[in-house]
């Protein structure tokens, strides 16, 4: 007989961790107890025969619970006691489970199947969940969880559920969303002003099938529903929301996506895993409303997460699009009064519930990239997951920038990403982001850290709130992005290549195409894009003409084919010649926003990243053309002459090239140019990785691109894995950057 003294660290606590370890004991004939340590996860003393100690080590492994991440594992050998039996005994520090919850997660297939059976209590409960599945961050108010402290308690548990509740042997032992129809939150149909009687789901299925627009209450807010497949129906909701043509996600069963994508073997492994984001799939033509994407070769589908969502969709013929019901810049409804006051010249009817929303949580984005998963945003299914990284024994807040935020706190050797918070512009996003910033203080225990993280540019809401808050470290922008993808992989010697939109840059100017040396906190800007004039400012970004024009007219080739009127035209070319409200921008979002104006692809920007979105659709039809870099030296600077390329890519045009051809080629220069210039200094400085960050690093083809140029010269390539890339990012890597400007005793 042998017994072993088990710490457990990782992702377990609120996972139906311990009811798991009690099982597998009992199954193989232990003795022994398990109990949580709180934050320091999880203890346990098992004896036995040796062998039914390693099949209770493989079952560890091999069966823990899907929410469950195993980050640790110390073994200590103990005298055999020659007890009986095995407990669950009480917390160490009495609560339920200290430290973070996990992220809200999709219905596993028991539950499903619950829903499904008949004979089953759950039969067709919409809120059907235990600790293995459902929510989680959205419903917890405090901690240590329990139900007490969870939007659950204004649903006292009825006898049966009590019953499961208390069973170790039952997979809802110590579920804390537990309910069934006799005692928890109940779903109602609202048309017209009033609540109609019968079955809200058929309700609203019903409602669906004759073209009608649905409000749908779900785990961390609120969606906008309709067939996706009806043009006049995608176009109506378009028209009420008021976005003429930002990409709605869908939602879809796994035989419907196969009607409009062929996602490849690991893109249904994203789809399909509990965390269920959006995934970003090449889209099958002839299917889908052309309303859904327009202008766009990709659509953004997710297969249903929770009860509520299979039972809607099971007998549907159609997907729905599933887009956040909330107006441009503005956080998701999450109170029904609020729902349906403001979403009723929006939507014809709501299908609501009465369990309060306590965090709201919009969905994840991801994509497929060259070496793996990419996040556009990361929030539900993620959030409030930790990221492992020392980075000293002081607690740390960064607040990001202004558009597409996140905060991140950081906290003992971990660093906790905020869910997706939106365009800080907005007052009411910005009291979201204070809302969520409380919240995730209270499940940390911690007091507002005094040392915040902020954006380098002056007026930005969050550097402003970040001045009341406390004392502020300032963060240039691509720099944050580079220190990020450094902390990512603890790579503390990296050239970073931040390919980005906009960030307010040292020198005072719009940067956004930078090739940054960054070591251990320190850094040099060795690279970026050939200043241009940005005519108009802030206008220029909405206006994607106005910079081909300032393309073209520093190349010495027509302005008049940049697509703008003759009279904005005129105004424009007078910014530029006399330098009035024309800053100066390397910024390479504003370089593809040119080239997508001009080849006539988009005039006027209606969300952000349209145009090079657009650019990018048409550059997926097309085949690059080798056009050299053109790298010239200034100083002890590397630039990458945009107006020269500009120059190459009309002369392919005059020549015959497909418009798809160019769109491809600008895409490829661009990627290689800064990728070259990173290689040059790498080798140099004798640095051994090159890594690629910024808003448009999602671009699957500019990634494509800067991975072969750098591993053809033998340097390693990294991107983001953990946190988005873009601006949703950001905030992580103010934290690391903030950590070493510091000085703090980091893990190097």
């Amino acid at each position: 007989m042998r017994r072993l003294r088990i710490h457990v660290e990782g992702t377990v606590q609120g996972v139906g961790f311990r009811p798991f370890v009690y099982r597998i004991a009992v199954r193989h004939g232990l003795s022994g107890y398990v109990r949580n340590l709180g934050e320091a996860g999880v203890e346990m003393e098992v004896e036995g025969e040796p062998e039914a100690l390693e099949r209770f080590f493989r079952a560890l492994h091999e069966e823990k619970p899907p929410l469950a991440e195993i980050s640790g594992l110390h073994v200590l050998e103990l005298q055999p006691l020659g007890e009986k039996g095995f407990r669950i005994l009480p917390s160490r520090d009495g609560g339920e489970g200290a430290g973070l919850i996990p992220p809200d997660t999709a219905t596993c297939e028991r539950c499903l199947g619950d829903i499904e059976n008949p004979k089953s209590r759950f039969f067709g409960y919409w809120a059907t969940s235990c600790t293995d599945c459902g929510p989680r961050f959205t419903v917890v108010e405090a901690l240590p969880y329990d139900r007490p402290r969870t939007a659950f308690r204004d649903f006292p548990m009825c006898e049966e559920c009590a019953c499961d509740y208390k069973n170790p042997l039952d997979r809802r032992y110590h579920a804390q969303t537990i309910a069934c129809p006799a005692c928890g939150p109940r779903l109602f149909f609202v048309a017209e002003g009033k609540e109609l009687s019968g079955d809200p789901i058929e309700l609203a299925q019903e409602a669906l099938l004759a073209g009608k627009i649905l409000a749908i209450k779900g785990l961390g807010g609120t969606h906008l529903a309709c067939d996706a497949t009806r043009e006049e129906v995608v176009a109506e909701l378009r028209r009420r929301l008021g976005r003429p043509a930002q990409p709605f996600a869908l939602m879809a069963r796994a035989d419907q996506i196969l009607l409009f994508a062929a996602p490849s073997e690991e893109e249904w492994k994203l789809l399909r895993s509990p965390r269920r984001p959006i995934v970003v799939l090449r889209q099958r033509p002839g299917y889908l409303a052309p309303s859904v994407a327009p202008g766009l070769h990709t659509v953004g589908v997710m297969l249903p997460y929770t009860g509520l969502h299979h039972l809607l969709l099971r007998s549907l013929p159609f997907p729905l699009v599933m887009t956040s019901a909330n107006f441009p810049g503005r956080p998701m409804l999450i109170e029904n009064e609020r729902i349906l006051a403001e979403l009723s010249g929006v939507a014809d009817a709501f299908l609501l519930h009465n369990r309060r929303i306590v965090a709201r949580c919009d969905d994840s984005v991801v994509r497929m990239g060259p070496l793996g998963p990419v996040f556009l945003r990361r929030s539900r299914g993620f959030v409030p997951e930790a990221i492992s990284l020392d980075l000293g024994p002081e607690p740390l807040l960064a607040l990001g920038g202004d558009l597409n935020v996140t905060f991140a706190l950081y906290f003992r050797g971990k660093v906790f990403l905020s869910q997706h918070i939106g365009n800080t512009e907005e007052l009411e996003t910005l009291e979201f982001l204070c809302e969520a910033l409380e919240h995730f203080l209270g499940l940390l225990g911690l007091p507002l850290p005094k040392k915040i993280a902020c954006d380098l540019h002056p007026g930005f809401p969050t550097r402003k709130l970040g001045e009341e808050l406390g004392q502020v470290i300032s963060v240039q922008h691509h720099v944050a992005h580079v220190a990020g993808l450094a902390g990512e992989h603890k790579a503390w010697e990296l050239l970073g290549i931040a390919i980005d939109g906009y960030g307010y840059g040292l020198d005072g100017t719009a940067w956004g195409g930078e090739v940054l040396l960054w070591r251990r906190g320190d850094f040099r800007r060795v690279g970026h894009l050939r200043p241009i004039p940005m005519p108009g400012g802030d206008l220029a970004t909405f206006r994607p003409g106005r910079m081909a024009a300032s393309f073209l007219f520093a190349a010495g080739l027509p302005p008049e084919k940049s697509g703008l009127s003759l009279e904005e035209l005129r105004l424009v070319l007078a910014q530029i010649e006399r330098g009035l409200n024309a800053p100066w921008t390397t910024s390479a979002g504003r370089f593809l926003d040119a080239v997508a104006a001009w080849l006539g692809l988009c005039q006027a920007r209606t969300y952000e990243g349209e145009p090079a979105m657009r650019l990018e659709a048409l550059a997926a039809e097309g085949t690059p053309i080798g056009l050299e870099p053109p790298i010239i030296k200034t100083g002890e600077i590397f630039v990458l002459d945009t107006v020269e390329i500009f120059k190459g890519l009309w002369e392919l045009r005059q020549k015959g090239a497909k418009p798809a051809d160019v769109a491809a080629t600008a895409q490829d220069v661009l990627a290689r140019g800064l990728a070259r210039i990173a290689v040059k200094v790498a080798k140099e400085e004798g640095i051994p990785a090159v890594g690629l960050t910024g808003g448009a690093a999602v671009n699957f083809a500019i990634s494509q691109a800067v991975k072969e140029e750098v591993e053809k010269a033998g340097l390693r390539f990294l991107v983001h894995e953990k946190v988005p890339p873009g601006d949703g990012g950001l905030s992580f890597g103010q934290l690391v950057q903030a950590a070493w400007t510091l000085g703090l005793p980091i893990d190097a």
